[in-house]
Parts: structure tokens; sequence; C-alpha cells
């Protein structure tokens, strides 16, 4: 499957800023699920060059404007074909040992209702039966609820709350799995939605490190392994550490941040980019 991406975020600031600087992770890496055909970050229409791999392996860069500024516009766009793999993702790529995924973060502590609910998923079928009976565990437990939580609320909190989204679902994840002694990680990228509408946001999910068979993508939200709808970015200890985009800025008053994901099943490349940007620019983006 082919899958043409815009991301475009437009952060906006009440006056001008005298120090901006951003960490992006807005670049694909060829995996056993996914290889890049074109890809392109810009930021106020000027392309970003400067990705390097960082030790996972994956595409990073930083840029910095110490000028006054009062917009900046970052847009990531490109093509992608995925394959099914039951969400096998392979062997570890990266320079980092597969063990450091074993340590929690402020977001991902489990709380003694996390743990007790792993205390009571099923034994004796082996680490994947028992991530599968993890991942529909939260499903259960945590319903999808857009609204209730935010970037900066815990794995416990949305837990005790019983509801959350993909990002809540996939931390809850990390910590169940990092107690049953497997390294986890979570996961940003994008989903084609089974219809193939519309994505207005990222998409989150997790990976487990499964004997035998590697790292292996599960979606508590959507109850399923990942598969060739799923579009993977970039990875981390938790939700903050794989954001796509993280930044700083000099400024007084409140910045305002406008994201958009447009993502197709691509037949005609050059028409679908083209009605991507078009739909961009006369839609107006929602408000985070």
């Amino acid at each position: 499957m082919k899958l043409l991406v815009r991301h475009q975020t437009v952060y906006g600031y009440p006056a001008s800023a005298g120090r901006v600087a951003m960490r992006l992770k807005l670049v694909p890496v060829d995996t056993p699920g996914q290889k890049v055909h074109d890809w392109q970050v810009s930021i106020n229409g000027e392309a970003l060059t400067n990705f390097r791999p960082n030790s996972y392996g994956e595409m990073e860069a930083v840029w910095v404007r110490h000028d006054s500024l009062n917009e900046a516009v970052i847009v990531a766009e490109g093509l992608v074909e995925t394959r099914e793999t039951h969400g096998i993702g392979g062997l570890p790529q990266c320079r980092v040992d597969a063990r450091y995924f074993l340590r929690d973060t402020p977001l991902t502590r489990a709380s003694d209702a996390i743990r007790a609910m792993v205390a009571a998923l099923p034994e004796g079928d082996g680490p994947l039966a028992q991530l599968h009976a993890l991942s529909a565990a939260i499903s259960d437990a945590v319903q999808y609820r857009p609204g209730v939580t935010g970037a900066d609320t815990t794995a416990a909190q949305a837990f005790a709350l019983g509801a959350g989204v993909c990002q809540d679902h996939a931390q809850i994840f990390l910590a169940g799995a990092r107690l049953l002694g497997v390294p986890a990680r979570y996961v940003s990228g994008y989903l084609l939605a089974a219809e193939g509408d519309l994505l207005h946001e990222t998409h989150g999910w997790a990976e487990a490190l499964v004997p035998g068979l590697g790292w292996v993508g599960f979606d508590p939200s959507n109850r399923v392994c990942v598969t060739e709808r799923y579009l993977r970015l970039a990875s981390g200890l938790d939700a903050d550490e794989a954001a796509p985009i993280r930044g700083s800025v000099t400024v007084a008053g409140d910045i305002s941040i406008d994201a958009d994901v447009r993502i197709a099943q691509a037949e005609d490349g050059v028409e679908e980019r083209q009605l991507q940007r078009q739909q961009q620019q006369s839609t107006p983006t929602p408000r985070s």
C-alpha cells in the first residue's frame, strides 16, 4: 500500500519570538514494514536538510532561529510504501541495548491498579500471548474518549480515569509490558483510517520486543497489532520522547499551535498531493 502524507504544524507567537529551538523527528525510515520513496520537511518554505540518524536509528534534526519570528510553519510530506507484516517489525536496528526500554518514566510509571491488572493476566502461553492479553485488558479498562486527558497525563492517571486516547493506551501498555519484563517503546506516526478517511493528528502506539520475533507493534486503541495502514515515524521511552516536534521559545504570552495531517492511499501521487495542499489551505486546522 502506498500512503501519501502531508503533515502541517503552524506555531503562532503573540509577539516576535527572540529565539526558537525545535527538535524534529519528522522523517520516517525504512523498516521491514515500510519503504520511504519520497519525503521532504520544510519550515517557512525553506527545506530542512540536516536530519541525521540518532541512537535509535531514526532521523532527527534541530532547528534554531535567533532573530524575531512571528510564525513557524512546519510541513512534512512524502510517499511511503507499506506492507503487511502482522505487526512484526523485526530485530533491533538501533545502537541502544534493548534493556534500556525496560526503564520507566514519570509518564509510564505503573500504579498499584496497573500492577493488579498485569498480575491478573493469564499465564503459560508465552510473552506474545501475554502482550495480546495486556492490550485487550487495556482496551477494556480504558475507554477511548478524546478531550479528557492531555500531553502531561500519566499512564497511572489515565488508567484511574478509565478513559483517554491513543497516547494513554500506549503508555499504559508500556507500563504493563515492562512489569512483565518485556522491553517496550512508544511509537509516533500516522494511521490511515479503515474507511480511507483523513487523519487530523498523529497517532501513537507501542512496540514490544518479543523473543524470536523482534519488535511487535500493538495498538490498544484499535485492538490490533499494527498493519500496512500504519506509517512509523519515531520512538522513545514515552510519548514525550517520541513526539515528532518538541521545542522551546523565548517569547511573552501564549503560543498557538495548529496541527493538521492529511493521509491517503496514493493512486496518482501528483494529483493527491495537490489536493492535500488545497485542503489544508482552505480548511481551518484544529487548535490544540
